[in-house]
């Protein structure tokens, strides 16, 4: 289902630096997390959206997530912009 949350939004950013950005900027809505994601890589995504009050959604894969972004690379996180 967030996967095809992220195909039907009209802006998102990808990837975890770019996020944990965005999520201090106030300018994301919600935010997707591949499980299979190094924990140590998206804990400060979780942890930030959690402080600016933003709605997480975990998704099984990086692969599928990466590959729904239009990028050839798994994406350990994507943010839904506003």
């Amino acid at each position: 289902m967030s996967y095809e949350k992220v195909l039907q939004a009209k802006g998102f950013i990808i990837g975890t630096k770019q996020t944990v950005k965005a999520l201090k900027l106030g300018t994301i809505k919600e935010v997707v997390i591949a499980r299979d994601a190094d924990q140590k890589v998206i804990a400060k995504v979780a942890d930030t959206a959690a402080e600016v009050n933003v709605p997480v959604v975990y998704v099984d894969s990086m692969k599928k997530l990466g590959k729904v972004c239009g990028i050839e690379v798994g994406a350990a996180a994507v943010a839904i912009t506003i």
